[in-house]
């Protein structure tokens, strides 16, 4: 088996200023080595992966790291950068760099590799000796950890890898069909072998991150050493990483006193751990401050706090983590109210728009009893009225549904209860869709507060059912119908009557800002919030809303129908990929997904957000200049019908596309000529398939 990381893939003085250019600069010592491929594909996956979540950890380590179809065998190269080099670690730049590349399809045996190197990172003497190395060939086998004790519980990645090579001869001798051996059981970690007395108290975890390779097994062995150090805990790990996924055993989960969920990708399996204190936080959380995720689900267990049962799960399972600022968190629990909201906007805006298609807009004068007692079976118009109350049915749930669940993404299920609660007074005393999103968070931040009270051990069985509803729903019915109604009411007229009388340049600088918020971050945080405040018009729909709403959807189609374009007028400007992603964008971008673009925009952010930015703008003012109308919150072109002005509408969003592709046409070609006049380095013919460096 080749060596994963050799002398020619270290460098003890990495002179790169930023991240980019270090991953770089290491990469092409895996493509001098034949490890990879295409440089500038390789290095727009490592930049897709650093998009989703920063790399830094703690320590001094940055560890840049994907799996890409441009990489021959797993790989691993190791830079050493004097000044330090920003990866979004908490405390500062890193010194120690590792880029690991590992094929799409790796093999389990030098993934188990790249996890033990994980798990080294987590011992300082390991960091400090390559801290102190000075030759690169034993800075090499250091990593490799040839000569080194391994951490306690580990097995030299030597050994491990004997033992897997020898696993996999006995597999040889077992002439087994492959879907059989899938169909069965798979295996489950044994319980742990060290003795345990009555009072000890026994903590499962689980930790995955999106690539599994890294982080999955740095959080498992952080959280190992904690529970191994902290008198009195019993901690077992099941790591969800590409090395596997070895169940716990269910003896071991039914024993267990609390969870420990530390992941950035969905829990799989996640209801074998149900109905016990679970502590629900990002991978880094598990890495950084173990000991306080110990403690935290012991209090919870003090406190009689249980997860929701089989079957349910959190409202965000992959939010990230939880040591984010103040910021962060309120973005988080308002985002995770509004994922439970959208489907209820989404069916009912639709189900409206499609009664008043087919019976008109007249068809909201049928009254119900009508509907209920004189149901014509071959007559549009009531077929449109149910369409018509259907949707109004379930657009009523739309506050309610808002305010509990980000009451629910503050304090889990017992801030469903007063959310819910809070949603229905904000209707009842008009305060709208604002009004949803302070009861939501009134509602969390008491559930919250009940929360932290010490109670007698007698009343700890009946909180989350009896008291903290109770509670709750009193001080959270008292503020909003008694403190905060009635000014969220006011201001939600005056924002109603505004939206109404916007006119000329108002609605058309109104219809930049929002093209520009649906196009900065593709799908992110600023994207939900204008998607937001036009759903949330749709609840008490005005002609200014109806135009927000159109206006929002128009600017969202722009990016991905901008890179496509781009892509098929200009294909040698991007990578391989990129023109396969290009082809699906056609589809996305026309069906009103604006995370289509994202490929595009974390291989080359400088030039593909500005560009997006600017199409959305200018499709979001026409969209506002031209009037025109939307009662569904979602369904791109496929709702054309249902458009008011729609041929204008879709001048509008032409014109956006044609001129974000043209932008980023322009962009891109700037880039690939160097200050000479030459290609730049790594650009092939158009007739090879050229490309252009992605990364910037």
């Amino acid at each position: 088996m080749t060596e994963m990381i050799t002398a020619d893939l270290v460098d003890l003085d990495l002179s790169a200023a930023t991240k980019d250019e270090a991953a770089r600069s290491l990469a092409e010592r895996m493509v001098a080595r034949g490890r990879v491929t295409d440089l500038d594909g390789f290095l727009a996956d490592v930049a897709a992966r650093e998009a989703q979540m920063p790399t830094g950890l703690d320590g001094g380590i940055g560890i840049p790291h994907c799996r890409s179809e441009h990489v021959t065998e797993p790989t691993l190269a190791f830079g050493r950068a004097a000044h330090g080099i920003d990866f979004g670690a908490p405390d500062g730049p890193a010194d120690l760099i590792f880029l690991i590349a590992a094929p799409a399809g790796a093999d389990d045996a030098h993934l188990t590799i790249l996890s033990s190197l994980a798990r080294q990172l987590m011992d300082e003497d390991f960091k400090a000796a390559l801290r102190a190395a000075t030759d690169p060939e034993r800075t090499a086998a250091l990593i490799r950890g040839e000569g080194q004790t391994p951490p306690q519980g580990q097995t030299p990645p030597q050994e491990q890898e004997q033992e897997q090579e020898q696993e996999q001869d006995q597999d040889q001798d077992q002439d087994q069909d492959q879907a059989q051996a899938q169909e069965q059981p798979a295996p489950t970690q044994p319980a742990p072998e060290q003795p345990t007395g009555p009072g000890t108290f026994k903590i499962v975890a689980v930790t995955s991150c999106p690539t599994g390779i890294a982080h999955t097994y740095m959080a498992a062995e952080s959280l190992e050493n904690t529970g191994r150090d902290t008198a009195g805990v019993e901690l077992v790990v099941e790591t969800q990483g590409s090395a596997g996924f070895t169940r716990l055993d269910p003896a071991v989960i039914a024993a267990a006193d609390g969870v420990i969920f530390a992941h950035d990708v969905p829990v799989r399996e996640k209801d074998r751990f149900a109905g016990k204190p679970t502590v629900d936080v990002g991978v880094k959380a598990g890495i950084n401050r173990p000991a306080e995720l110990i403690k935290e689900v012991r209090d919870k267990a003090a406190r009689g706090e249980v997860s929701a049962p089989a079957g349910s799960s959190t409202p965000v399972d992959n939010s990230g983590e939880s040591e984010d600022g103040y910021g962060t968190k309120l973005r988080k629990w308002l985002m995770s109210g509004v994922s439970y909201m959208v489907p209820f906007v989404a069916a009912g805006g639709l189900l409206i728009a499609l009664g008043f298609a087919i019976g008109g807009y007249e068809v909201a004068d049928v009254k119900v009893e009508t509907l209920l007692n004189s149901f014509d079976w071959g007559s549009t118009t009531s077929w449109a009225a149910l369409l018509f109350y259907t949707g109004q049915a379930a657009f009523a749930f739309l506050v309610p549904v808002l305010a509990g669940y980000i009451a629910y993404g503050m304090a889990d299920r017992p801030g469903l209860v007063p959310g819910f609660v809070g949603g229905s007074i904000a209707l009842t005393v008009n305060a709208g869709f604002l009004g949803g999103l302070v009861a939501g968070l009134i509602a969390g931040a008491v559930v919250l507060a009940i929360q932290k009270v010490n109670v007698p051990p007698v009343l700890r069985g009946i909180m989350p059912v009896v008291v903290i509803p109770l509670l709750s729903s009193i001080a959270v019915g008292f503020l909003m119908f008694v403190v905060v109604g009635k000014p969220i009411a006011s201001l939600q007229s005056a924002l109603t009557d505004w939206l109404n009388s916007l006119s000329g340049a108002n609605a058309i600088i109104l219809g930049v800002i929002l093209g520009l918020m649906m196009c900065f971050d593709l799908g992110g945080p600023l994207n939900k919030v204008a998607y937001a405040f036009a759903v949330g018009g749709l609840a008490d729909p005005t002609d200014g809303s109806l135009k927000v709403m159109a206006a929002v959807m128009a600017a969202g189609m722009v990016p991905p129908l901008a890179m496509a374009l781009a892509t098929t007028v200009r294909g040698r400007l991007f990578t391989r990929a990129e023109r396969e992603n290009g082809k699906a964008a056609w589809v996305l971008g026309a069906s009103f997904i604006t995370e289509g673009a994202i490929p595009f925009a974390a291989a080359d952010p400088l030039r593909v957000i500005p560009a997006s930015m600017a199409g959305g703008a200018v499709t979001g003012a026409l969209s506002m200049a031209f009037g025109c109308t939307l009662r569904a919150p979602h369904g791109g072109i496929f709702v054309v019908p249902l458009i008011g002005n729609a041929f204008l509408y879709l001048i509008a969003i032409a014109v956006g596309v044609c001129v974000s592709a043209a932008l980023v046409v322009v962009l891109k070609g700037l880039r690939r000529s160097a200050p000479d006049g030459t290609a730049a380095a790594g650009e092939e013919s158009a007739a090879d398939g050229a490309k252009v460096p992605a990364a910037v």
